[in-house]
């Protein structure tokens, strides 16, 4: 019932990739913003409802401030949100941020296997010096995004990661 995900960051590693893909592009909701679009939870207790209003039941409890979700829908108040595990369900319009987060690797977790890892490095590119090696499943604080690299901050943190080896950002897309 509880949605956590825990990670670490460590330093010096290997990195493994994939890309998140939006579901629909070009359409608006009822607030005038575009569907679909990243959002990130504002509590560390928020409850994922069945349908958009407090007498459906709760399907999850997502435990995890920051933690990036994708708006799919939008009815008065509610939005039908995703998270990067693809369960879907209804979350209150305040409980949401438009603070831009992203999980790093979130599809490489296995449940008993060590999380991989993935190089936050100095600057945009390949060859720049890694700062530390972040775990599949942190939460990064998304500066911006060119296309193909994302500015991010993590704990004390700040470096590059590759926008493919983030859930929360579209690929190929402009974060400023």
């Amino acid at each position: 019932m509880y949605r956590t995900t825990f990670a670490a960051i460590l330093f010096f590693s290997a990195i493994p990739a994939a890309t998140a893909q939006p579901s629909g592009v070009g359409a608006t909701g009822g607030s005038g913003l575009p569907i679909p679009r990243f959002v990130s939870l504002k509590s560390d207790r928020v409850n994922m409802r069945k349908g958009p209003g407090t007498d459906y039941p709760t399907a999850w409890v997502y435990r995890r401030a920051g933690l990036p979700l994708e708006v799919i829908k939008e009815f008065e108040g509610w939005r039908q949100v995703r998270d990067a595990d693809g369960a879907a369900g209804w979350v209150l319009q305040s409980f949401l941020s438009g603070r831009r987060t992203a999980l790093v690797l979130p599809w490489e977790i296995k449940s008993g296997a060590p999380a991989p890892k993935v190089a936050l490095r100095a600057d945009d590119s390949e060859r720049s010096r890694p700062v530390a090696m972040i775990e599949a499943g942190v939460i990064a604080n998304l500066s911006n995004c060119d296309g193909r690299w994302c500015r991010v901050s993590i704990d004390r943190y700040q470096g590059y990661i590759e926008q493919k080896k983030l859930w929360g950002v579209y690929q190929g897309e402009v974060v400023n």
